[in-house]
């Protein structure tokens, strides 16, 4: 078994989590079918795709190919088995060629992004640039300004952060 896997953080090639990625990558460049919303949030500065379609921008990233073992892998850095992390989920993308893929995705818990303080976004991709932001964090450790916050609210009817 095998799964196609659209990676827009650091599981891209040349970031801090690609040796995680054991797939075959997909020649060609890719981007969400739909606007989406991705933020570089809390004191990891992680980058954190919601399922909000429509929000947001079309988010950039990479397509793999991904059997068992490798998924597995992956599964365990995004931590899926664990509450307010990732959910590894259905989405469609479109490659530079005009073709649509449907694969999977990691995306962050709307209720953790609540709680973090939200550094960027929202993004139409993670960069090199972004990356070492986030180095530069772990490097320092957390400020008072990265330590918890009260929640966002967000309304269920569009999806929308109110402070």
């Amino acid at each position: 078994m095998s799964a196609l896997i659209f990676t827009y953080g650091t599981l891209k090639a040349g970031f801090r989590n690609q040796h995680w990625n054991e797939g075959e990558r997909v020649p060609g460049v890719f981007e969400t079918l739909v606007p989406l919303p991705l933020y570089v949030i809390g004191p990891r500065h992680l980058p954190w795709l919601l399922e909000l379609p429509g929000q947001g921008l079309r988010v950039q990233g990479e397509l793999y190919r991904v059997d068992a073992a490798g998924l597995a892998r992956m599964d365990e850095l995004e931590q899926v088995d664990e509450p307010l992390w990732y959910r590894r989920a259905p989405l469609q993308v479109r490659g530079s060629d005009g073709r649509v893929w449907d694969c999977e995705v990691y995306f962050g818990c709307a209720t953790r992004w609540a709680q973090e303080q939200v550094h960027l976004g929202p993004l139409a991709a993670y960069t090199q640039e972004h990356a070492a932001q986030r180095e530069r964090a772990l490097a320092l450790g957390p400020t008072d300004s990265q330590k918890p916050r009260p929640p966002r609210r967000m309304h269920a009817e569009d999806g929308n952060s109110r402070d």
